[in-house]
């Protein structure tokens, strides 16, 4: 029985979490709303309600016997005991009773007695001196139309009241954009924090250190930004080691060839017969060059340095360029006992920087003729199909004490120079290394380009 496969879980990204906190904010500020814009319009319903209580109360308190009495008219400030103030809502409202002549039968209230007709329904009147605006409403007591009863409100009041409900109404509304603003500007603080912490992580990255971003960051635009930095980190320290190493190896091979220097100097200064001196002399001149070529390799270095970052690749025709060499360094091959000698079929053209090339294979073929006995075949390979470049020694075993034992000359660790050549390879995009080394050979180093 098959297992059931496992849901994959959605990458968590920072766009997701971004919106759950700024649409969280938005949605609990909306409820909010919701509920302080109902509760307060429940209130303020309660309050009208309330209001027309009082005003119904009023008007029932002012009757005597079916009739206003005009020494009860209710007053708002007199009415009522401290403990029955009037409502907030309570209006004041004003009744006139006419029978169906037109004589008054009784009223109450402050209002000015209006003219009698026969229209019903709501109207506004404007009554008094000086003339004030009152809203009113008329109808007949009943079918046979012998009472008609008028209800007055000064539109003064009414308006107050209007406004009054009205604020109370819309006062959320004043507070909910200042809300929303801050609860937004929270929710994006809070929502962009990975990005922050993303940030002080960078800002906290020692180079000199091979340690990469400390803190886990989850979402899913962060991992390449993160991958990157901590291979970047990782590289940085690697080329930090490297030359670190680099630098110890060159101020060994420097240390040998000075100390030596000062010695045999010190030595021609006192009393030598001539073979010591000459002898002496000669070991200065090997220690000094010697010297010189640990130098150059310095040099090497920073040239190939400075090309990576400014010099840009040109065609180069590396057979044209391996036949110079070669025919450059056939006398010192000569002068060393060593057979020097090109194999190529033809044109081996590729883009790249023809000094740094040629400094490379320099450093290739000094290395064979200087750990190569006398007599020894050192041979340039080319291949343009395969797009490689290696330098072949045949080696040899000399006698033990015999003449064939001599090196080219004073020179440098294999580590050293090929640390030049895997710097120009580096930079060409090539890779650098040992290869099988063809019949007749011992030892091969070759240049495999890029196709």
């Amino acid at each position: 029985m098959k297992a059931e496969a496992m849901p994959k879980e959605a990458p968590r990204t920072l766009l997701r979490h971004l919106l759950a906190w700024t649409l969280g904010a938005l949605a609990l500020v909306w409820a909010s709303f919701i509920v302080v814009g109902f509760t307060t319009g429940v209130h303020e319903a309660d309050e009208l309600t309330d209001g027309h209580l009082a005003s119904v109360a009023a008007l029932q308190a002012a009757l005597r016997d079916g009739r206003f009495d005009p020494q009860h008219a209710l007053d708002a400030a007199q009415a009522v005991g401290p403990a029955l103030k009037s409502h907030d809502y309570q209006q004041s409202m004003s009744v006139v009773v006419w029978d169906g002549e037109g004589r008054l039968l009784t009223r109450t209230g402050g209002a000015p007695l209006p003219a009698f007709d026969r229209e019903t329904g709501f109207a506004d009147l404007w009554l008094g001196d000086p003339p004030a605006a009152w809203r009113t409403f008329s109808r007949w007591a009943g079918p046979a139309q012998d009472r008609k009863i008028m209800v007055m409100l000064s539109i003064e009041e009414r308006d107050d009241l209007a406004w009054d409900i009205a604020l109370q109404v819309a006062s959320p509304g004043l507070w909910v954009l200042p809300v929303i603003a801050l609860a937004l500007g929270l929710a994006i603080r809070r929502g962009l924090k990975p990005l922050h912490d993303l940030s002080q992580d960078v800002l906290s990255l020692d180079v000199h250190r091979p340690q990469p971003l400390s803190r886990q960051h989850p979402h899913a635009e962060f991992k390449v930004v993160v991958d990157s930095i901590n291979t970047l980190v990782a590289r940085q320290h690697a080329a930090l080691t490297r030359e670190r190493q680099l630098a110890s190896e060159f101020a060994h091979e420097l240390r040998t060839p000075l100390a030596s220097i000062a010695l045999h100097a010190r030595s021609l200064q006192g009393p030598l017969d001539e073979g010591a001196r000459r002898a002496s002399l000669e070991r200065l001149e090997h220690d000094a060059v010697r010297a010189g070529q640990v130098v150059q390799q310095l040099l090497a270095l920073a040239r190939a340095s400075r090309a990576e970052m400014a010099e840009a690749a040109q065609p180069v025709d590396l057979d044209s360029l391996g036949r110079a060499v070669v025919a450059e360094y056939a006398q010192a091959a000569l002068d060393s006992g060593h057979e020097l000698a090109l194999d190529s079929a033809g044109p081996f053209p590729l883009p790249g920087h023809p000094l740094l090339l040629e400094l490379a294979l320099r450093n290739l073929i000094d290395n064979a003729l200087a750990h190569t006995p006398r007599g020894a075949l050192v041979e340039v390979q080319l291949d343009a199909r395969a797009r490689w470049l290696q330098v072949c020694d045949s080696g040899g075993a000399p006698a033990e004490g015999g003449a064939g034992a001599r090196h080219a000359g004073p020179s440098l660790g294999l580590g050293l120079g090929h640390r030049v050549v895997a710097k120009v390879a580096a930079l060409h995009g090539a890779t650098f290394g040992p290869a099988p080394p063809p019949p007749g050979f011992a030892t091969c180093y070759r240049l495999t380009f890029p196709s």
